[in-house]
């Protein structure tokens, strides 16, 4: 985005939460001497690299400053932190048509510490399905072969912690039987054809390598869901303290899409108390993250709050969520995701006990209203309240992506008009 025209900076992280490139002192100095009343502070999701980031940046800001009701000395600053996690298939197909080696050198970006396991891990795959195609492997070999690649699986992502209403994908990580659980998993993911439709021994391990592919998928996608996280929590919610500290009147907005809307959510746990918070409201779009993060613990499918439940007060106005049927990451994938926690919790008073944000808003949180976008002319957002936003007329575009429908269809001036109304709310 171009600084010139409006007020706008970066701020970068690395994936524990410190900042890069710049220092924040400074970055906060300038931005007390701009004039400043409103800071619209937004994070990017899954999948993006730096220049993605810059893209979704350089349409979603002005679409904020051009909307109506904007504060009049309103500035932006864009968080960028390491998010690439898996490459996309090709329209029309799953996991299955990408190569081992297509994954691996995608996640070596995003994990360069894991770049040699990963490289293992691809060539395993590929090894697996051409001895598939080729029938010049026993099933002991295979065998063996699905095992060290489930090895290097624990070994790279073993070490992944989420909140409780966020590991599902856990379980499939901890497997004991990643045979059996790879091709349920090709299965559940569309992957591979459902069991019976083999035709000897040897064909089982076509869906046990397809599953390995969602396999790495679904590690990975924990990862950069742990990892946005982190980064909100021990770099985004520090440098906020510091901003209130240096700038008390400013008053800040926070917008995240996708994982960014987990990473701006937990920077309301890097802010000790509401004092010392200038968080004036919250928007997440089409979050990536367990719909339940706010709930209490009465409410809630796990018999606990959720990790965020504590430091809502952080937030002095609205908290808004919109939602979509036609986002399939988070509304079909996301849950898929977690098929093997469902399996050991088969829970049918919370058969959404793994779903998302971006599917259907905040679960069970007070006080709660709905709304709907395009809002209403004169729509006013009350403070200290959840929204759920219904955006299915709005952010509706499947064709954005084979795997993730309208997920990142969210450069609208409708979404624009649902942020500055949260931010505008008692003013």
């Amino acid at each position: 985005m171009d600084g010139t025209a409006t007020s706008y900076w970066q701020l970068n992280f690395d994936e524990n939460g410190n900042a890069t490139g710049q220092d924040p002192g400074a970055l906060i100095s300038a931005v007390s001497a701009s004039g400043t009343t409103d800071l619209f502070v937004m994070s990017h999701g899954w999948n993006n690299s730096e220049g993605d980031a810059e893209r979704l940046y350089s349409a979603m800001f002005p679409l904020i400053a051009n909307a109506p009701g904007v504060p009049a000395h309103a500035g932006y600053l864009g968080v960028f932190w390491p998010s690439i996690w898996f490459p996309d298939p090709p329209a029309g197909s799953s996991d299955a048509a990408l190569s081992g080696a297509q994954i691996s050198a995608t996640l070596a970006r995003s994990v360069p510490a894991a770049s040699a396991p990963l490289a293992t891990m691809g060539a395993l795959i590929d090894s697996g399905l051409g001895h598939v195609d080729a029938g010049t492997a026993t099933p002991a070999q295979q065998g063996a072969a699905v095992e060290q690649f489930h090895g290097l699986l624990q070994n790279v992502f073993g070490g992944t912690t989420a909140t409780t209403e966020d590991a599902g994908e856990s379980a499939l990580i901890a497997s004991d039987n990643p045979q059996r659980d790879y091709a349920a998993l090709a299965v559940e993911m569309g992957s591979a054809p459902a069991a019976g439709d083999a035709e000897g021994l040897a064909d089982i391990f076509g869906p046990i390598w397809n599953g390995a592919k969602d396999a790495l998928r679904v590690a990975s996608f924990y990862q950069m869901k742990a990892r946005a996280g982190t980064v909100g929590a021990k770099g985004l919610g520090p440098f906020l303290v510091q901003l209130h500290t240096a700038v008390p009147a400013l008053r800040v907005h926070l917008i995240g899409h996708s994982f960014g809307a987990r990473l701006v959510s937990f920077a309301l746990s890097g802010i000790p108390s509401p004092q010392e918070s200038p968080v004036a409201s919250l928007t997440l779009v089409q979050g990536a993250f367990s719909h339940w993060s706010f709930t209490q613990a009465a409410d809630s499918p796990f018999a606990e709050a959720g990790a965020l439940f504590s430091v809502t007060d952080r937030v002095s106005g609205p908290l808004v969520s919109t939602f979509t049927a036609a986002d399939w990451a988070v509304g079909r994938w996301y849950p898929k995701a977690s098929f093997l926690a469902q399996q050991d919790n088969q829970d049918v008073a919370a058969p959404d006990r793994w779903g998302g944000m971006g599917s259907d808003g905040y679960q069970s949180v007070e006080p709660s209203a709905n709304v709907a976008l395009p809002l209403p002319t004169g729509t006013a957002l009350a403070a200290s309240t959840f929204y759920r936003a219904d955006a299915n007329g709005v952010i509706k575009d499947t064709s954005q992506s084979a795997f993730a429908g309208a997920h990142s269809d969210i450069e609208h001036p409708e979404v624009a008009a649902l942020i500055v109304a949260a931010a505008t709310a008692g003013q």
